[in-house]
């Protein structure tokens, strides 16, 4: 209940204090952050009637309405709020915003508010979209600059800074602790963003974050998803993960529109472990026991769906109706889950994603470059596996074997780019050029660092339980180091003197360029082994392979356009 307590607990307090009929006025992001965190149901039991985008064309006055406005303090939305309170629709407005309000910005809406509807203005820290407990994202548009060497578009990378920097205030306003503050060395935007993020809540809002507490400050590592490209280019097996993989979550929402044969009411279905037992039990279970639970579930809802049908006297009709929310609460949420098993086990199988999966985790996991060589080529020449998937897996085998063998990467890559009408092969030399080994801080595969080789060698032996799933993120080895003391000052220096002081019981890792489910599943794990440490994982959005590939896409675009200027320059 961490980070998404602490959101429902400032929209609480936005609207359980105020009585009477409401209207909610909200943006882009914040209809998000709100829509992971309540239900409709819940916003109507709250008396919220009617919710509007701010940005909307004005309708028709309705001063019975009070108006609670949530916001991110843009300068749009200000501008928005403006025009609201000149001609005002509704007889009361309650303004909340998501970040620190500036003071010219409170001036604006001072100096509009000539009819005396404002009743309270307030900054409430819910400015970032709490998907689980302890997984966070915010969503961040062209998630690419991330990525992107600063000098290439110097604008509007401080633009993602400066965002990435609110929503990770945000989250430690809503903890109530001020962190110290540590980043991944090798990256450039990695130590703006720490030292961005230090300047505000030490210097610039130092009042605001002075919470005088005496234990342990909790730790806030900022660290790049160059430094583990391999985690998002993977296939997933586990449900949360495999859903984002195949069908794509947005904002614990799937869209299904699209798909053959889907009745209307699941077009579009949510996925949220607050609000669906079923999925809060299964969101990490592997495929193979996730079609099992399925079908249990399939079948308590046949038994009880048979004893409705045998009504036979008036206390029997009494209790069916009593019952009947509830039914239809979970006849809507068995359809949702056997929709959604049914159409991931359709992808699998005309994607051959079982047998594209085994040599992904081959490639990430274990070394033999000829075995896994002959494994690419063979898939490669595969008809049925799809061209995505054929471009992941030459990703996959370019980052293993850059070094060992970079004469079978140019051939990998020229054969796939014999075969594609959609990727370019120049994609495979973006990829290395932002995230391969001279670039990484962290010992991806195990094989820099001694107690890592001995850890992958133990694993050898042992051997794993499921090869779909044995690969690890990097994010495991650095938490692990983080909970163990180990996390090398060298590689991950602090900002300024606030250094830490003993073992911290709160971690946030942020991953500049996006986090994965398959991360959010490991945090969650490693929470619930309860080490005495407790981590919290965000990032700039939730990745999957396609994203992740786009993102590249728009880098290779934007790298080619500079060469060209260049070039016409000369």
């Amino acid at each position: 209940m961490v980070l998404v307590g602490a959101v429902r607990d400032y929209l609480n307090r936005m609207l359980h204090d105020l009585n009477g009929m409401k209207v909610l006025l909200l943006d882009t992001h914040t209809v998000g952050i709100m829509s992971v965190a309540l239900s409709q149901s819940e916003l109507l039991q709250k008396e919220v009637f009617l919710v509007e985008k701010v940005d909307a064309q004005a309708k028709e006055v309705m001063t019975h309405l009070k108006a609670v406005a949530f916001l991110r303090p843009t300068g749009e939305n200000i501008n928005h709020l403006k025009r609201h309170l000149t001609s005002p629709r509704f007889g009361e407005f309650h303004l909340f915003f998501s970040s620190f309000l500036k003071p010219s910005h409170i001036q604006i809406l001072a100096d509009a508010d000539s009819h005396e509807v404002v009743q309270q203005v307030q900054e409430f820290y819910a400015d970032y979209f709490a998907l689980d407990p302890y997984h966070f994202t915010l969503n961040l548009p062209s998630n690419y600059l991330c990525m992107l060497p600063t000098l290439l578009d110097p604008q509007n990378t401080q633009l993602a800074c400066d965002r990435i920097v609110e929503g990770i205030a945000a989250v430690f306003l809503s903890m109530k602790r001020r962190p110290a503050i540590r980043y991944e060395r090798n990256s450039e935007i990695a130590r703006k963003v720490a030292q961005d993020a230090a300047k505000l809540m030490y210097e610039q809002e130092n009042a605001l974050f002075d919470f005088r507490r005496s234990e342990v400050a909790p730790l806030l590592l900022i660290v790049d998803r160059r430094d583990d490209p391999v985690t998002p280019l993977l296939n997933q097996w586990t449900y949360q993960a495999m859903v984002h993989e195949l069908l794509g979550i947005q904002d614990n929402r799937v869209d299904l529109k699209n798909l053959p044969k889907v009745p209307k009411d699941l077009q579009e279905v949510v996925l949220s472990s607050e609000q669906d037992s079923f999925f809060k039990s299964n969101m990490y279970e592997n495929f193979g026991d996730l079609g099992a639970n399925i079908k249990k579930m399939v079948d308590e809802f046949q038994t009880k769906a048979k004893s409705n049908q045998n009504i036979q006297s008036l206390e029997d009709m009494v209790k069916f109706v009593e019952n009947y929310p509830e039914y239809r609460k979970q006849q809507g949420n068995v359809s949702k889950h056997v929709t959604l098993m049914t159409e991931m086990s359709r992808i699998v199988d005309e994607r051959q994603l079982m047998s594209v999966s085994q040599t992904e985790q081959e490639l990430a996991c274990t070394a033999g470059q000829p075995a896994a060589f002959e494994a690419v080529v063979q898939l490669l020449n595969n008809d049925r596996v799809a061209e995505i998937d054929r471009l992941r897996l030459v990703m996959l085998y370019a980052l293993r074997y850059e070094k060992e063998s970079p004469q079978s990467v140019e051939q990998l890559v020229s054969r796939f780019a014999a075969r594609s009408s959609r990727w370019k092969p120049g994609l495979v030399q973006t990829l290395l050029k932002l995230c391969g080994a001279e670039k990484r801080t962290g010992d991806l595969y195990g094989n820099r660092d001694l107690f890592n080789r001995a850890r992958n060698m133990a694993r050898g032996l042992k051997g794993v339980e499921n090869v779909y799933t044995q690969h690890q993120p990097l994010l495991a080895q650095t938490i692990e180091n983080i909970v163990r003391g180990r996390l090398r000052d060298v590689d991950y220096p602090f900002v300024g003197t606030h250094f830490q002081q003993g073992r911290p019981q709160d971690v946030v890792i942020f991953i500049i360029g996006g986090t994965t489910y398959e991360e959010a599943r490991m945090v969650a794990v490693q929470n619930a082994a309860q080490n005495g440490t407790r981590v919290l994982l965000g990032g700039s959005v939730v990745l999957n392979s396609s994203s992740f590939i786009c993102d590249l896409e728009e880098i290779h675009r934007m790298k080619r356009v500079e060469r060209s200027s260049i070039s016409i320059l000369r």
